[in-house]
């Protein structure tokens, strides 16, 4: 296994809690995106972005414009967006970009039809992540795209309800190396020739070889980011990917519900577990515990709400009580668990975040924080609507449909390549 600190360039960071963070809640791209642009204007060395869409409205435009200052002024500022999430505002936000020597990549493109034939195509970035400097991160689910501006729906006048963390501290290093490999993922994917006529040219022995692709697309590993005082939260970055960490962030949410003693709320739009995380949910209630579902009632594909409501009457038969947000759509990924531990991150509790798409959370133990998102979560809840009713369809027809959704999960897992029992 690889020493902590020494991940190749191709893997992420084994998940472990790391002190000496500061981490805050941030709620939509309007709290986000300009705490984030005053740290890109304010960086010095390097900036790493990496995110799903990448839109071409307003609240996007700023951030490029941060991102280009940045790179005219000298900072090394290295971006790669998801080739699906982002297909239809490509051309624009390289056109921003790459002219003010922004190191432009697109994480597996779609730019020919046969691109959906290539293994993998399924297999989506869906990380918001950003890093400043090596001691700034900001981690969520929010993409760079206004709050008010749906890709299906268009524009509203209610902001979808989602949340993102600005963090400061050791952590912050393991971010850093996500999304430079991530960024080097898809760099080697295009011009991968190109490297290795010049790993070729250079001469360099193997070890050496390796080293280089450790580095690329930035400098050396650089200065350990400054500490954060010692008081500050305990924090966790986990990332799922296709390597050794499949399935880390499923795990991290099932270990946390089974030593839950008081409270479980969670947020998110798109909600189809498997079968051991819904029996931590329902082994949690049946003890005990108050569980709380906030699930999409603003309905953005109608299949991902079908998929989730074809387990509301197994969960309520337990004591899980399942809320529907209204006011306008819900993007957040979050979750908290009694008064210490919460999770904000990219990834929703369905097939394709657990098992196929690159994601990112970040896990904090520490009352405050946890505190802080209890409070907005309650709010939320609040503003919802309680299922307290049986579903309108039941019996046989209900059994029918969950087994048609249920088949529908595993024909996509399995065209993925995805094997193994969900």
């Amino acid at each position: 296994m690889t020493a902590p600190g020494r991940e190749t360039w191709f893997e992420t960071p084994a998940p472990r809690w790391v002190g000496g963070n500061q981490v805050q809640l941030l709620e939509g791209g309007d709290q986000l995106f300009p705490v984030m642009c005053d740290a890109i204007g304010a960086a010095e060395r390097e900036v790493w972005l990496a995110t799903y869409i990448f839109h071409n409205d307003g609240a996007a435009r700023r951030v490029a414009d941060a991102l280009a200052a940045a790179a005219r002024r000298g900072v090394a500022v290295h971006v790669v967006v998801d080739g699906f999430g982002s297909m239809a505002t490509l051309e624009a936000v390289r056109d921003w970009l790459v002219g003010a020597g922004v190191q432009f990549e697109v994480f597996r493109a779609i730019d020919r039809w046969w691109r959906w034939l290539q293994p993998g195509q399924l297999r989506r970035l869906h990380q918001k992540v950003c890093v400043v400097d090596e001691h700034s991160a900001f981690v969520g689910g929010i993409n760079v795209i206004d709050d008010r501006n749906d890709l299906r729906h268009g524009w509203s006048e209610v902001p979808r309800l989602d949340f993102a963390v600005a963090l400061q501290g050791p952590l912050t290093a393991q971010v850093r190396h996500a999304v430079r490999a991530m960024w080097t993922r898809a760099h080697l994917r295009h011009y991968w020739r190109d490297e290795l006529q010049r790993l070729a040219r250079s001469g360099a022995p193997l070890g050496r070889t390796v080293d280089l692709l450790r580095g690329m697309g930035a400098a050396a590993r650089g200065a350990a980011p400054p500490q954060a005082p010692l008081s500050a939260a305990r924090a966790s970055f986990v990332v799922r990917d296709n390597l050794r960490q499949r399935r880390a962030i499923e795990h991290r949410y099932i270990e946390a519900m089974r030593q839950a003693r008081h409270h479980i709320d969670i947020a998110c739009p798109y909600f189809y577990p498997g079968n051991g995380f819904r029996r931590a949910l329902r082994k949690a209630a049946r003890r005990g515990v108050q569980v709380r579902l906030l699930l999409q009632g603003k309905l953005d594909y109608r299949i991902a709400g079908l998929a989730a409501r074809v387990l509301y009457d197994e969960l309520r038969a337990h004591g899980v009580r399942i809320f529907e947000y209204t006011p306008a759509f819900l993007h957040a990924k979050v979750a908290r668990v009694d008064d210490h531990w919460a999770t904000v991150g990219s990834s929703n509790i369905d097939p394709l975040s657990l098992l196929l798409n690159l994601e990112a959370n970040v896990i904090v133990r520490d009352a405050a924080f946890t505190q802080a998102l209890a409070l907005r979560l309650e709010t939320a809840f609040a503003q919802a609507v309680e299922i307290t009713t049986a579903q309108p369809v039941s019996g046989w027809r209900q059994w029918l449909r969950r087994g048609f959704v249920a088949w529908l999960a595993h024909l996509y897992l399995r065209v993925a390549g995805v094997t193994g029992r969900y």
